[in-house]
C-alpha cells in the first residue's frame, strides 16, 4: 500500500476527506494559480478546462519524485460563460451575490490523481445552482453572519452552512459543490489499496 497526499491546504477539502475516513497528508502545491489562470485564459480556456488544468498542475507539482498517490483538485465558478474568482472583500462578495441573485450559475470541480509526476486518474463534475431572488435585508443579514468566511469560496457561500438559504434549486452532487468530487475518487482509492474494498 502506498501513501496518499492531498495537494491542497483547503479546509473544506480536508474536511471532506476526514469525514469519509480517508487517511492522507495535506501539502501545499506551490502552484501560482493566478499566473496559471492568466495563461489559460490567454489560450481561451473555458472555466471547466481551467479547473481541470489547475487540478492537474497541483497533482503533478507535488507528485514529482514521490511514490505516494497525490490528489490535486480545483473548482471554478461559471456565470453566463464567464469565470469568476473568489471575492477579495465583503463588499465585493455583496456585489457578486447581487449579480448571481435569481439566476443559475455552474460550479466545475476537477480532481486529478498523479503518482511519480504522471497523471493516473482524473474526473470532473459540474453542478448547477440557482439562487433565489432573496431580499436585500436577507443579503445584509447573511453577510453580517458570514463575514470574511464568505470570501473562502468562489460563490461567496458555504452550502454546508447558512449559504444554503441563498438557493431555490440545486442540481448536482454535494461533494462536487464542496470542491472535491468524491465517489469516483473513493472507488479509485479502494482499487489502489488506500481504502478497504
Amino acid at each position: 500500500m502506498t501513501g496518499l497526499i492531498l495537494a491542497s491546504k483547503s479546509v473544506t477539502r480536508r474536511a471532506v476527506l476526514d469525514g469519509a475516513g480517508v487517511p492522507y497528508e495535506a501539502v501545499g502545491s506551490g502552484v501560482d494559480e493566478e499566473v496559471a489562470k492568466t495563461a489559460l485564459l490567454a489560450k481561451k480556456a473555458n472555466p471547466r478546462q481551467i479547473a481541470e488544468a489547475l487540478a492537474e498542475d497541483k497533482a503533478l507539482a507535488v507528485s514529482a519524485g514521490r511514490p505516494e498517490l497525490v490528489i490535486g483538485a480545483d473548482q471554478t465558478l461559471e456565470f453566463q460563460g464567464q469565470l469568476y474568482d473568489k471575492a477579495e472583500t465583503v463588499e465585493e462578495a455583496r456585489e457578486r451575490l447581487k449579480l448571481l441573485r435569481g439566476k443559475p450559475h455552474m460550479l466545475h470541480s476537477a480532481v486529478v490523481v498523479a503518482q511519480g509526476g504522471a497523471v493516473t486518474w482524473r474526473e470532473t463534475q459540474s453542478a448547477t445552482l440557482r439562487m433565489r431572488d432573496f431580499s436585500d435585508a436577507f443579503l445584509e443579514d447573511y453577510l453580517a453572519a458570514e463575514g470574511e468566511a464568505a470570501l473562502g469560496s468562489v460563490g461567496c457561500y458555504r452550502l454546508e452552512g447558512l449559504g444554503v438559504q441563498l438557493f431555490s434549486k440545486i442540481e448536482g452532487d454535494y461533494f462536487t459543490i464542496l470542491g472535491l468530487p468524491l465517489m469516483g475518487l473513493l472507488d479509485l482509492l479502494r482499487r489502489r489499496g488506500i481504502l478497504t474494498p
